[in-house]
């Protein structure tokens, strides 16, 4: 595993899993949310954004996590390993209320400076609606764009946990 995309629903993991990762492959770990947003949470234009997520996904190896299926061509087509991370909703839905909670004000390690964690109806309605919406459009693009790619489905924080275990740490990570 070279080049890994991490997707799924918000308040699944993917941000903590993709660094676990990184940590123990010896990975670059890039977060799509880092990339999009601005300070004050203002989103990028695509012909911003995009160059930033050709140039993570045109390096040799890496993590790139997050969803954005506008810029799923430019990491899909050269990933060989992409997670999918599939808990329930209703659970998505309760962490990143907790984590908001938790961490209301401050900017987590995954998202731009500037970018406080807030509370935002509009982002609890896009986990909400997560698999109505944006899965169909994650599933195609992967059908798509990575056909080839090694697709591995993490159902539960248990899987999360034995997936990372099973991995073997890189020389790199501990060096």
């Amino acid at each position: 595993m070279d080049r890994i995309a991490v997707v799924g629903c918000s308040g699944g993991g993917k941000s903590t899993l993709a660094r676990a990762m990184g940590e123990r492959l010896g990975l670059p770990v890039t977060h799509l949310d880092n990339l999009f947003w601005k300070p004050g949470w203002t989103e990028s234009r695509l012909e911003e954004f995009r160059p930033k997520v050709e140039a993570a996904a045109g390096e040799a190896r890496w993590i790139i996590e997050g969803n954005f299926t506008s810029a799923s061509t430019l990491r899909f087509n050269r990933a060989d390993t992409i997670i999918w991370i599939e808990l329930p909703i209703r659970l998505c839905l309760w962490r990143a209320f907790a984590r908001m909670l938790f961490s209301f004000g401050r900017t987590r390690a995954d998202l731009s400076p500037g970018c406080p964690e807030r509370f935002d109806l509009g982002f609890y309605a896009y986990i909400w609606n997560w698999n109505r919406v944006t899965r169909p459009k994650m599933a195609r693009a992967i059908a798509e764009l990575a056909p080839s790619a090694r697709l591995v489905r993490l159902t539960s924080d248990r899987q999360k946990a034995f997936f990372l275990s099973r991995l073997a740490p890189s020389a790199q990570a501990h060096a």
